[in-house]
């Protein structure tokens, strides 16, 4: 069972804009997934990742740079239940808003979608034969856990921790959580490519991997954000 964090303890200097947006965006682009119905399967086959049409002469099939593209970012902003939506969106919100306030508004950005363009490519090529559509945001966030995991290592978490039917809640150092949540997801990844098969559904284990790895490279070039430094004139 992975921990469930709450929230953090930095204080933050700015606004979190992006990260509300990026939260109101997925949200309302859910409920309107809710209102298709029976055309939801459609739409998810249509824009979710699916890593078979990007092997075997991908292009030469008529799919062209649209359609290797937009699916790698419209499935992003698609969920498969509401379970799905709020995990992710918790994640965003306890750890994005300390990233953002660091990199500032348009770096955020940067990492978020890079991150989510290499964790769709990650699991593109470890699953090239799956004809399974795959959907969601964990790519890109796993990018912004990336970046909180070298950002802010000693940052204490408020977490709660699954016993049996009770909750233990606690404050946790960042770098244990997402180290300990970055190798579920390398283990159980490792495990499922003995056993998946083309048909296979579930998580995209090694999504996750890729994009907390270039979390970690991004936050590691990119410049923090500027600040405005106040300066008391003494007459």
């Amino acid at each position: 069972m992975i921990p469930i964090p709450l929230h953090d303890h930095i204080r933050r200097r700015s606004f979190w804009a992006s990260t509300l947006a990026m939260i109101i965006i997925n949200t309302v682009i859910f409920l309107f997934e809710l209102s298709l119905g029976g055309h939801l399967n459609a739409v998810i086959f249509e824009f979710g990742i699916i890593p078979a049409r990007y092997t075997s002469h991908y292009a030469m099939r008529g799919g062209g740079l649209e359609g290797f593209f937009v699916p790698i970012f419209a499935s992003m902003f698609l969920h498969g239940g509401w379970l799905h939506l709020i995990g992710n969106m918790l994640f965003l919100f306890v750890f994005g808003r300390s990233i953002e306030d660091r990199f500032g508004h348009l770096k955020f950005l940067v990492i978020y979608f890079a991150s989510g363009f290499v964790a769709a490519v990650t699991h593109i090529a470890l699953n090239a034969g799956s004809r399974v559509p795959t959907i969601g945001a964990s790519g890109a966030i796993a990018g912004v856990l990336g970046a909180y995991f070298v950002s802010f290592p000693s940052a204490r978490i408020t977490t709660l921790i699954p016993l049996f039917i009770f909750f233990w809640k606690v404050e946790v150092p960042a770098v244990l959580l997402l180290g300990y949540w970055f190798l579920i997801q390398f283990v159980t990844g490792t495990q499922m490519l003995n056993i998946q098969s083309a048909t296979q559904g579930g998580v995209a284990w090694w999504a996750h991997v890729g994009g907390f790895l270039i979390g970690i490279l991004l936050a590691a070039i990119l410049r923090p954000a500027a600040r405005r430094v106040t300066v008391e004139m003494i007459s």
